[in-house]
């Protein structure tokens, strides 16, 4: 949802919009397809419940009309993604996921819904970190799922603009080939044993992904989530130690022994190690360092513009199943609605047995602070790191 998910170049991001912009239909059609969707069943471009708008038979059949789901920066190994998808083309066969941009950013999502507003290719939903969804609540519509209210109230706005899916813990991946002691904490990557080695998920300035590595050392260097300097300071010091690469981190970059060490979301460096099977690196363990936990939701919302509103409001009916947010959680991912799930029954237990619950005192931004930290990366980070 960063690297959302992870920076993308400029030059790429621009040839993928134009490339999008170039095979795409009219505002008329992408127009077509929205009134089309809402024959017989109600208006679901404005819809904000199922039941709002003829109930879940009548979306079912109003999304299957449309036949077409765009999602955006969804990498098929984050959070379960690649299973998340298939499960829903199959269990809605007659719709089909385009899925652009897997290796974006959450700007990117936002970039891409400005620029192709009124075009068929247009994203119909997101998946996005808090800082820039708080800058962005113009392009969100208000939907509420049919469990809205496994939803704690503080995961969700109180109107359905967003809700929170799943959170990961911030984690160092480490190539245990090439690294041969584990590193304890984000401090131990300012040894000379690291030099040339470590990569974050993009630019913090632009992916909440790697904002969180530095909210994380800010954290270890005796800053809060109100104060986020102390993290720009330390990976200004692993820069000047020659221990930062500018290289964005992928599977082929950990397989190749191109960044032997990565800090990201625990589930990514779960997916890049042994459960990655034949894709991933036999040799990648993760880390979550001791002491203050760092998370961070990611938000759902569905766009204001959806070219198929009805087959984005399935999509999130779907993404809050049981068996989905199970899904969200073998990645190593929690979900928001596990502890209603812990309470009907409806987990895996077996899957929460082998990830562990997830630390109750764990540190998010909140929205205010992931503003707040924005300004400070957006202020300092390039003077400091580059």
């Amino acid at each position: 949802m960063l690297h959302k998910r992870s920076l993308a170049g400029i030059a790429l991001a621009a040839a993928a919009i134009a490339a999008l912009a170039g095979c795409s239909s009219t505002s008329n059609a992408a127009t077509s397809s929205a009134s089309d969707s809402a024959s017989g069943s109600g208006d679901w471009g404005t819809a904000t419940s199922a039941k709002s708008a003829g109930g879940m038979d009548a979306l079912v059949k109003a999304a299957n009309k449309e036949g077409q789901l765009n999602v955006i920066t969804l990498p098929p190994s984050w959070a379960n993604y690649g299973k998340i998808i298939a499960g829903f083309e199959k269990k809605y066969p007659d719709i089909t996921i385009n899925s652009a941009n897997p290796n974006g950013s959450s700007a990117d999502e936002v970039s891409a819904a400005k620029s192709q507003k009124g075009q068929d290719t247009a994203p119909d939903v997101f998946d996005m970190g808090t800082a820039v969804l708080s800058d962005n609540l113009d392009l969100v519509a208000p939907y509420k799922v049919a469990n809205w209210d496994d939803i704690p109230t503080d995961f969700k706005d109180a109107d359905g603009k967003w809700y929170y899916d799943y959170s990961g813990l911030m984690s160092i991946g480490y190539d245990s080939s090439v690294i041969k002691t584990a590193p304890k904490s984000l401090k131990d990557l300012l040894g000379s044993e690291y030099k040339g080695k470590v990569a974050i998920k993009g630019d913090p300035t632009q992916a909440n992904e790697a904002a969180s590595a530095v909210y994380l050392a800010a954290l270890e260097n005796g800053g809060s989530a109100k104060d986020i300097e102390p993290g720009v300071d330390y990976f200004g010091k692993l820069k000047s130690a020659g221990n930062m690469l500018n290289v964005l981190p992928t599977q082929a970059t950990v397989n190749s022994g191109e960044t032997p060490v990565v800090v990201q979301w625990s589930y990514n460096n779960l997916a890049w190690g042994s459960a990655g099977g034949s894709a991933g690196n036999a040799n990648w363990k993760t880390v979550v360092p001791k002491g203050t936990a760092l998370g961070s939701y990611y938000n759902q919302a569905i766009s204001v513009d959806a070219p198929h509103p009805a087959a984005a409001r399935l999509w999130e009916e779907y993404l809050y199943t049981p068996d989905v947010q199970n899904l969200y959680l073998a990645s190593g991912a929690y979900p928001s609605t596990l502890a209603a799930m812990e309470k009907a029954g409806t987990v895996d237990k077996s899957v929460l047995a082998k990830v562990g619950k997830a630390p109750s005192d764990f540190v998010q931004l909140s929205t205010e602070q992931a503003a707040d930290a924005a300004t400070v990366l957006s202020g300092k980070w390039a003077s400091t790191v580059g």
